[in-house]
Order: C-alpha cells, then structure tokens, then sequence
C-alpha cells in the first residue's frame, strides 16, 4: 500500500552526528514521501518530516534517504540519527521512534547548510514526490535557522581548568515560532503553585543531566560538551556539581566560584538553564557550611543576578538531620540570594538525601505541614531507579499534589551510583515525571569508571560528546528521553 509522507514544523529537536550509515532490514511496504521546505535564509534552509502510517498494521522501522547538489550538506537533524555518504544523507530512527503503528506518525527535521534541494528522495527504498515547487518564502529577517540567546563572555578561566574554555555557541532550529532554545522560549522561570512555570505562566518541564564533581572532572565540561548538550541531546539544563568538601569549595573558593559562573555563561549562551548545585553530601547537616553557603551565593547570585537562565540549589542531599535544621538553614541562605537575586528560583533539599523523608522513615508530610517561610521555592527529590521504587514514587505523587518538586539528581542505577542499568525502572519514574511535568537532571555527565556515568572511560579526553558511540548504556537511556519533544 502506498502511503503519504508529509513535513511539519516540529516543537523540538536533537541533533545527531554525521556517522557511517548503518544498513538493516526494511520492511516489505514502503512508504512514499512529499518534500515542502518550511524555513529559508540566504545561506539556507530548514525542513521536517513527519513519516505517517494509515495502515492497521505497524511499521518496524523506516530510512528516508535525500541526496544533495555539491555545495549543499545537511548540517544538523532532529529526531533522527544523521549519516552521510558523499551527498547522499540517511535518516534513520533516533531509537524511541522507529515503530510507527498504525494509524500513527513519526517525525524528524533537519538544517541545510546551502541553497540546493534535494536532487532525489526515497523513503524505505521508494522515490518521494513534490521534490519542485515547494520552498517556503524566504525570511530576510533570520538570517540563521535559530534566534538563539546572546553568547556573554566567560569569567577568567581558572589556570587549571578546561571546563573554563568556551566555544561560540552552536546554530539551534527553531523549535517554535517563540524562539530557538529553551531559554529563548521560557525566559525567567518562577513557581506557580506546585509547578515550574515560564515567563508566560505556561506550565513546563526542564529535562538534562548533572555533572559530577566539576573539580574532578574538567575536561567533561569543556564548550565541545555543553554544545552536544545544548544541539545533540536537545537538553534543556545543566547542573553545576560544585562539591563543598573533598577538594572542593572548601580549599579553593576563588577557583570554585570561577568555574561555576564560567559554566553558568557557556549554558546562557547555548540556550539552555544553569542549575548551581551547592553539593553538601558529608556532613549531612547543611548548617556545617552555612558560612560558606552564604559566602558562595551572595557572590554567585550577585554576578548573575540579571541573567534568566540561574536556579540555585541551596544544599545537595542533607542527611542524618532533621527537617527543622534544614528549614532554618534554607531561611538563612534563601535571603542571601533574594538580596542579589529576587527573581532567581530557590531549590531546596531535603531529609534523607533529597528524598523527601523517606530513606530516612519519615515522609513530606513533615515539610507540608512546616513548609519553608519563602516564595518562589521548590524542593529537592533524589532516586537511584534501581533502589527507590514504588513506595518513592508514592510518595512523590502524593507530594506533587502539595510541594513544587525538582529531581535535581536521579540515577539509573543503585544508590551507591554503580551498578546495572534498571531500565524498567528508570522508565517508569521518567514517565511519572513527565506525566506531573516534574523537572529532573541525570547523575552524570562524565566519564568515571561506574554505572551512572553517561560517558564511557576515556570519553571526554577524546572530546567524544555527540552521538551514542561515547555513551554507556546509561548514557544511551537518558539521551533518547531528553531528546524526546519538550512541551513548550
């Protein structure tokens, strides 16, 4: 049965790395495509594809095969894996969105560099029409296919400290006719009632991963890695893991703030939220560094205080202390920051290592009732997917219906971070998440040698950021999440 292809605008995107093309079976029914462009520049265009199936029975996967004139290359491409092969360019399944059943529709776009359209198109292996005819006007207005937010110069980078490198932030498609990246859609972000709200008052969720301790690993957070983040994985935030002890804020509080507002203005200037993580792990109890905190966020929040794209996370995973100290603490750091940053979202954690009481046999009943005296908060939720289950996500539920939450850490793996990849539960909690449109960052963006790790060993001194070669199986579950549509 023939059956119609069509291009859309798409509300997101990812893009994928130009790869050598990968051959697999195709079914026996091919589908047949029509080509309409619905961007263009002076130096180029922009189209979607959207591969739909009125059949009853699904299809198992699909390729949509465009060769190019010479001059003319496919630069970035959303929702699919890219290949090239001269200048002929494969579009295959980013992996969540191979099966179409029917009745159903997939979709993708891309960016070419070029004026030429496409000299010939086939998808599964059968010629595409409307390849003449089908450019959008041209927009002497955007000149490039993203309005994405102005790159700021970085802080002086620390001597020691690649991560302080940064490279000019890399051309976004539009993903609505708003704006470009996530911070070009949503501005300053606030709390409305128990959810995370734009500055238009919409609803939204922030989707990204955490770093690891950003003294530890360096050569992970360079620009080469925040683009992969801000174009590959279309992630929307970043989080900063800036370690208070073991070698961190501690011993060097000059070096430290340097790195994290350096990395504050690399995710400003690729679009995307900066999550400051004051990460106090041991002790447990927050107000051990209660001085320190006040240092660190009067200065951060004052250099920042007119950027849109800052959250502050005030204490990481406080632990072996009760709720009432880490409320007391969170109302001598919170007006710190208000002095600097009034309009700068607050996270705040909680017992049990962020998890809401209950690793420690209590519950969010103890914060509803004795919420902290603060607006414009939220609190912190941690899981390890392979540990926390469901009496968590019970609890989470029940929470959501009283507290703003954001998961600013969760893992795919045991508590410990190490360990096998608990794939059906980690599904379940990003469902969950999504359905109550729950932010969340993954531990972690680096290379260590552990379960949690999105990048393999040797990663990141390779600068091996896009694409999935680079990824652990890990790192390969929470890229086709994050790379799903945002809901903007």
């Amino acid at each position: 049965m023939k059956r119609s292809l069509k291009l859309i605008l798409a509300s997101a995107f990812a893009v994928a790395t130009v790869s050598t093309v990968a051959f697999f079976a195709l079914p026996a029914s091919a589908e047949a495509a029509s080509f309409t462009v619905t961007n263009s520049w002076s130096s180029g265009y922009q189209g979607e594809v959207t591969i739909s199936n009125p059949s009853s029975s699904s299809i198992s996967t699909w390729k949509v095969e465009l060769t190019l004139p010479a001059g003319s290359t496919v630069g970035q491409a959303w929702n699919a894996t890219l290949a090239s092969a001269g200048q002929t360019f494969t579009f295959t399944p980013a992996g969540w969105n191979a099966t179409i059943a029917g009745g159903a529709s997939a979709g993708f776009g891309f960016v070419v560099n070029g004026t030429g359209r496409p000299t010939s198109c086939t998808v599964n292996g059968q010629a595409c029409t409307g390849l003449t005819g089908s450019t959008a006007p041209s927009s002497p207005a955007s000149p490039s296919p993203a309005t994405s937010a102005s790159p700021k110069p970085s802080a002086s980078p620390s001597a020691t400290s690649p991560s302080a490198t940064t490279t000019s932030a890399s051309p976004r498609p539009t993903a609505t006719s708003a704006g470009s990246t996530p911070l070009a859609i949503n501005g300053q972000l606030k709390v409305c009632g128990t959810n995370l709200c734009n500055a238009a008052g919409k609803k939204i969720q922030l989707r990204g991963v955490s770093s690891h301790g950003i003294h530890w690993f360096p050569s992970c957070y360079t620009g080469s890695a925040l683009d992969a983040l801000a174009t590959d994985w279309n992630a929307d935030l970043f989080r900063i893991a800036m370690y208070v002890q073991e070698g961190g804020y501690e011993s060097d509080p000059t070096g430290m703030t340097s790195k994290v507002n350096s990395l504050v203005d690399q995710a400003e200037a690729r679009g995307m939220y900066a999550l400051i993580d004051f990460h106090l792990l041991n002790p447990g109890d927050p107000n051990y560094n209660l001085a320190r905190a006040k240092e660190f966020f009067a200065k951060v929040a004052a250099r920042n205080a007119t950027k849109k794209n800052v959250i502050y996370e005030i204490a990481n995973e406080p632990n072996g202390v009760s709720w009432a100290s880490i409320k007391s603490y969170a109302e001598q750091v919170i007006p710190v920051i208000r002095a600097n940053d009034p309009d700068g979202i607050v996270i705040v954690g909680t017992r049990g290592w962020s998890s809401l009481g209950v690793s420690e046999g209590s519950s969010s009943a103890e914060i509803v009732s004795n919420p902290v005296n603060a607006s414009n908060i939220m609190y912190a939720f941690h899981f390890y997917a392979a540990s926390h289950k469901d009496n968590y996500r019970a609890e989470v539920s029940k929470a959501a219906a009283s507290l703003p939450l954001f998961v600013t850490e969760f893992g795919t793996v045991s508590a410990s971070g190490d360990g096998a990849v608990d794939t059906a539960s980690t599904n379940t909690w990003l469902d969950l998440l999504d359905r109550l449109k729950i932010s969340y960052a993954n531990w972690n963006f680096a290379d260590k040698s552990e379960g949690s790790s999105i990048l393999k060993p040797g990663a990141c001194a390779a600068g091996t950021f896009s694409g999935t070669g680079g990824l652990t199986e890990s790192g390969q579950l929470i890229r086709s999440r994050i790379r799903t549509a945002d809901d903007f």
